[in-house]
């Protein structure tokens, strides 16, 4: 090769190689994309939910005959029929077994579970996915399980009156669910995945008194009809319930609100709205612009600005809630003389530990000064009168 030949370098353009990489990532992710779709859409997950089902009606078939002949009561899970309560007689455990029995064909499965002896879910539930409604009340359960994710298939999710602290963020994977009843518990707040439940239609989270804020995720809830947060801590309406542009109830009662925003309107499917028990002082004036508008309940107590139109519609029921005056007048009369005989009880108690104080004192110091006469030799011609008062 001479020193003055002349050579071709390539030159690749990387803009190119990139593209064509991305074209390739593009195509595997809508193969992984149909690939999983297929898979969902496949019969695999209904027979294998199936031969769970059938399987766990064997097991109970057994446990049920082996309950029958020893005459006790059966105390395992019933999921789909009834009540799981220990007082359940023999004769209806039969009658659960046939309404098994002719429940497999039924879309609809429940699962309920109800008495303050549960404290926690049983561990047979997380094999039982094909589940699509949970009904727990009344019991000592103070969370959900961590297996909630596997059920994607429920629907309904009620846990009414338990001891419930918090909802996991597992609850966004449920995107079937068409309704949460979480009333009555001891939530403290919301988790922002719930927002991930876009077919939720109702949604009830009252009386939980220390719950005072929604995430805004809760935003993307554009199906909800019924949101109950009655009997909580919101000192105002969450933002994220001014976008449900879809509700038709809003229950507001029983919280702490001064004031409602001027853009409620934004609700424009509202009929029912409860804002009794606050500190409302007026209602803004766009209320008015809610033409579904059927059902107002406030209290009138402190109300003193309300636009003419909620008044005097005949299509609204326009209703204020008033305290009885007399029995207002008699509660405080009682609890002004609940209060004078606790003070006068706790002077009269403070005046006895007193004197007890005092008299043991006196005992002590006597008790002390015997014991060293008869430490002495001789006992004293005469002795001197002594006295002791303890001031505190």
């Amino acid at each position: 090769m001479g020193p003055n030949r002349k050579v071709d370098v390539p030159v690749y353009d990387l803009s190119l190689i990139r593209g064509i990489w991305e074209v390739r990532v593009k195509k595997q992710r809508h193969r992984q994309k149909k690939e999983q779709e297929r898979m969902e859409k496949s019969a695999l997950a209904r027979i294998d939910q199936q031969w769970q089902y059938r399987i766990y009606c064997k097991t109970k078939e057994l446990n049920q005959l082996h309950h029958y002949l020893e005459r006790s009561i059966l105390t395992d899970i019933q999921p789909y029929m009834g009540c799981m309560d220990q007082n359940t007689d023999v004769q209806q455990q039969d009658q659960m077994v046939q309404q098994d029995e002719n429940h497999a064909d039924k879309k609809s499965l429940t699962f309920q579970l109800e008495g303050d002896r549960w404290m926690d879910f049983p561990r047979e539930l997380q094999w039982m996915t094909y589940l699509q409604e949970w009904h727990i009340r009344r019991t000592r359960i103070r969370q959900l399980p961590d297996f909630l994710a596997l059920f994607t298939q429920l629907t309904v999710l009620e846990i009414p009156k338990n001891l419930i602290t918090e909802l996991p963020p597992q609850i966004g994977k449920l995107t079937e669910l068409r309704r949460l009843n979480a009333s009555y518990n001891r939530l403290s707040r919301v988790p922002p995945e719930l927002g991930e439940c876009e077919k939720l239609e109702r949604l009830d989270l009252a009386g939980n008194h220390n719950l005072c804020g929604l995430p805004f995720e809760l935003s993307s809830l554009k199906q909800l009809v019924h949101l109950d947060i009655s009997e909580n801590r919101f000192v105002s309406i969450p933002i994220c319930a001014l976008r449900m542009t879809s509700l038709q109830l809003l229950d507001l009662s029983n919280n702490h609100l001064t004031d409602l925003p001027q853009d409620m309107d934004r609700l424009e499917e509202l009929t029912t709205l409860y804002v009794h028990k606050n500190n409302l002082s007026y209602l803004p004036l766009c209320l008015s612009n809610i033409s579904p508008l059927k059902m107002i309940v406030v209290s009138g107590d402190e109300l003193t600005c309300v636009p003419t139109k909620l008044c005097n519609d005949p299509e609204i029921k326009f209703i204020r809630l008033y305290d009885n005056p007399s029995s207002e007048k008699k509660r405080k009369e009682e609890e002004e003389e609940e209060k004078k005989r606790k003070e006068k009880e706790k002077k009269r108690r403070w005046r006895e530990q007193k004197e007890e104080v005092k008299d043991s004192s006196e005992k002590e110091f006597m008790e002390a000064y015997i014991s060293t006469l008869k430490d002495r030799d001789t006992v004293p011609f005469s002795t001197t009168k002594v006295s002791i008062s303890c001031l505190l």
